[in-house]
């Protein structure tokens, strides 16, 4: 692990001495450069937690590392990245352990590319990244944090007229994990901006839309397929989605709306037969001085659609639907996140903010933060009640206050329910989450911020409190030092007992610890803690991480 860890650091230390080669004589040449990312694990045996490591190693290391090399020159560019695991990190469904677990260890050419970007038209071959509108018709994306890398091997074309004419094409084999699938994925996006097309100064409006399709050969050999999904389904072997949008910006106020028709399909291979789906989504926002106002709502049904029929993966995902909720980043408020429920969910959510500040002292101001969010099931049918249920609903109130020049205080509340089966019961958990952030700047350089957090509830693992300190060097170094722990209910043992019988699963603590270092475009995090068995979200996309205690070390830097 020494040696391992001394490797990373110099690695990034050495990458970050400049910020990017110029080959040739004045950088004629082109230019190279560079990204290195790294998030390594070594795994602990922890008795509190119930559980070992899978094989006869009592301690061991689980690492993603990613580099990624561009060359430039001119309106040219190509591209390459590389993906280490040795192995790969425990919840991450790219790598999974057996008992040698040095037969984990793989390298992956992740991606390549090669570009070529004209004033009105560029050309791309290789590994294509591409979102067509709001994600709601198709998204290829990577998310390290996720475990998710969707990219297209194939082509892409773009061709711009005038400012107010776009086009753009898309075709290739979608990746999955650590490999592509046999299917195939094409499309085109068309967006016209009518006020550019009319010169108008005043109002902003651009009509778009969509069409993806999907081609895989169909086998009723193929494991996990029912005999009734074949001769019912009525979709053939393409799979064919279309959108369309408006967006509109006229005086402070904003319009984005968005329809997606989506063919029969088989949302999932024992799917009993093949239905049609549709998403329907629109945004509202207003801007007025201190003021703003945003409200979306989104209504979708059987738009869990995957890159390939043939693949159980959770990443196997060609669209984007992330859920309509707060993006909370405070330990307790983020225990249970929302998930979208695919098969049908009626969502919406209402942000609205008030900045006030102080005419005599521009470093004194009030910023209000009120959110709420709901989602319901679609239709009755998806509950064992015959009623339409709850899946989610949220309340959060927060107020932000800059006293003077060194205390800033951050007061949150949040209430959240949710149905833990996701709807198909008629029951709920409900939580009421109380959170102080406090930040104090001793000096221009030194700063100490704590938070302490309170979670109350009767229903599933009942009271939660939890804190942080984090004392900050700027501009290299920041220590932290956070605990979280439940009052009253057993822990998420993941149906595990505990190897200690004697045990009181009462008294855990998933604490965590560290410091972090900043360089120019590098920057190392070493920790040590437990952490607790949860989901891991980013853009409201999650992936399940298990319980943990061990090192962690995360590096990244760019040249």
């Amino acid at each position: 692990m020494k040696k391992l860890l001394f490797i990373l650091i110099g690695l990034g230390c050495a990458a970050s001495a400049s910020a990017q080669i110029s080959l040739g004589k004045d950088g004629k040449g082109g230019q190279l450069m560079g990204s290195f990312e790294t998030n390594s694990i070594y795994y602990v045996d922890d008795n509190v937690l119930g559980s070992k490591p899978d094989h006869d190693l009592r301690e061991y290391i689980g690492s993603n590392s990613y580099l990624k090399l561009d060359y430039a020159i001119d309106r040219f560019s190509v591209g390459v990245q590389g993906d280490f695991y040795l192995p790969a990190i425990d919840g991450y469904e790219i790598g999974t352990r057996d008992e040698n677990y040095k037969k984990d260890l793989q390298f992956l050419l992740s991606g390549a590319y090669a570009q070529w970007l004209d004033k009105s038209y560029s050309v791309r071959l290789g590994s294509i990244y591409e979102q067509f509108g709001n994600g709601l018709i198709y998204r290829s994306f990577e998310d390290r944090q996720l475990g998710i890398n969707s990219s297209l091997l194939g082509a892409s074309a773009m061709y711009r007229l005038n400012n107010y004419f776009t086009i753009k094409a898309i075709y290739g084999a979608p990746r999955l994990l650590d490999g592509w699938a046999d299917s195939r994925i094409g499309g085109a996006d068309l967006s016209i901006s009518l006020s550019e097309l009319f010169k108008s100064q005043k109002l902003n409006l651009s009509v778009e839309g969509s069409w993806i399709n999907r081609y895989e050969e169909l086998s009723k050999d193929a494991d996990g397929f029912t005999a009734a999904s074949f001769e019912t389904k009525q979709m053939g072997e393409y799979l064919n989605m279309y959108s369309g949008r408006l967006n509109m910006d006229i005086a402070g106020f904003s319009l984005r709306t968005e329809y997606v028709h989506k063919s029969e399909d088989l949302g999932q291979i024992d799917t009993e037969k093949a239905v049609a789906g549709y998403a329907a989504f629109a945004e509202l926002g207003y801007n007025y001085k201190n003021f703003s106002f945003s409200g979306q709502v989104r209504a979708l049904e059987n738009m869990g659609t995957r890159l390939s029929l043939y693949n159980g993966a959770t990443v196997n995902q060609l669209n984007y639907l992330p859920a309509l909720t707060r993006q909370y980043t405070y330990m307790l408020a983020n225990l249970e996140p929302h998930q979208v429920n695919v098969e049908g969910e009626l969502a919406g959510q209402v942000d609205l903010y008030y900045s006030l500040r102080s005419k005599s002292d521009r470093r004194k101001y009030w910023n209000f933060h009120a959110n709420y969010s709901t989602a319901y099931t679609l239709h009755k049918h998806q509950s064992a009640t015959g009623e339409r249920e709850l899946i989610w609903q949220d309340l959060n109130v927060d107020v932000e206050r800059q006293w003077n020049k060194s205390w800033k205080t951050t007061l949150l509340y949040s209430f959240q329910e949710w149905s833990p089966s996701h709807g198909h019961q008629h029951r709920t958990y409900v939580a009421n989450i109380f959170v102080a952030d406090v930040t104090y700047k001793i000096n221009r350089k030194h700063s100490l911020r704590w938070e302490l957090q309170y979670l109350l509830s009767d229903d599933y693992q009942g009271d939660w409190v939890a804190g942080l300190v984090e004392y900050n060097f700027a501009p290299h170094w920041s220590i932290y030092f956070q605990n979280m722990y439940n009052l009253e209910s057993e822990p998420n043992f993941e149906d595990k007992k505990p190897l200690d019988e004697n045990f009181n699963p009462r008294k855990v603590y998933y604490y965590n610890g560290g410091f972090s270092f900043t360089h120019n475009r590098t920057r190392v995090q070493l920790s040590y803690g437990r952490n607790r068995a949860g989901y891991i979200c980013s853009g409201g996309v999650c992936r399940y991480t298990p319980a943990y205690t061990g090192v962690n070390l995360q590096l990244s830097t760019s040249f």
